[in-house]
């Protein structure tokens, strides 16, 4: 295991109830035959993420019993309804006392980013400073490194759906952007004319 599988963890953020979806939970969308919960670990695992913790919300119980998340840690997010805020102050909350020194973390309604694009920003981790984001046409997008000396001030900062968004605009000049507009494309899963993504 290289010290950077060894020191960056995998954090899913599943929580969301698909408010625009007829509330159908999006861990549970099918994609290839699968809940789109388990096509988004798989990614994750096959970019070199050994340690995943997956944070749930929306049909929580659905999902551990559907979904084969044999592995992950998976953490239960009772506020899922506040926004992805929430889940990320509970995925990064989870981590700690784990040994991690960064968290790469990734959204499961964007099937359309795979493992090259995950690989990419996880290639860009230095330290427990670094702070990463894929880049699409040189616009920041999703996945996201945080480097462990930066959890608390993103926690504090994340609340309804703007997740670190706020705290990343603060700290532009310090963000490695890491192109994947070759190789992967960040539309989400969120209307129902979206699911047409899904395969």
């Amino acid at each position: 295991m290289t010290d950077r599988q060894d020191q960056v963890a995998g954090l899913l953020l599943a929580a969301g109830g698909g408010r625009r979806l007829g509330g159908r939970p999006k861990a549970l969308l099918e994609h290839r035959g699968r809940p789109l919960v388990e096509h988004a670990v798989g990614v994750l695992r096959a970019a070199g993420c050994t340690r995943v913790h997956v944070v749930l919300g929306a049909g929580a119980s659905a999902v551990r019993e559907r979904a084969r998340l044999d592995g992950c840690v998976l953490v239960d997010n009772p506020e899922w309804e506040r926004g992805m805020g929430s889940s990320l102050r509970a995925g990064l909350g989870s981590l700690g006392g784990t040994g991690a020194r960064a968290a790469l973390v990734s959204l499961v309604d964007q099937p359309g980013i795979g493992s090259l694009a995950v690989a990419r920003v996880l290639a860009a981790y230095r330290d427990d400073t670094s702070l990463v984001s894929a880049a699409y046409d040189g616009t920041r997008g999703h996945p996201v490194l945080f480097g462990a000396a930066h959890w608390a001030g993103i926690a504090a900062s994340a609340t309804g759906d703007r997740g670190a968004r706020a705290y990343l605009a603060e700290r532009d000049a310090a963000i490695t952007l890491v192109e994947c507009g070759d190789v992967a494309k960040p539309y989400d899963i969120d209307t129902e004319d979206d699911l047409g993504h899904l395969e």
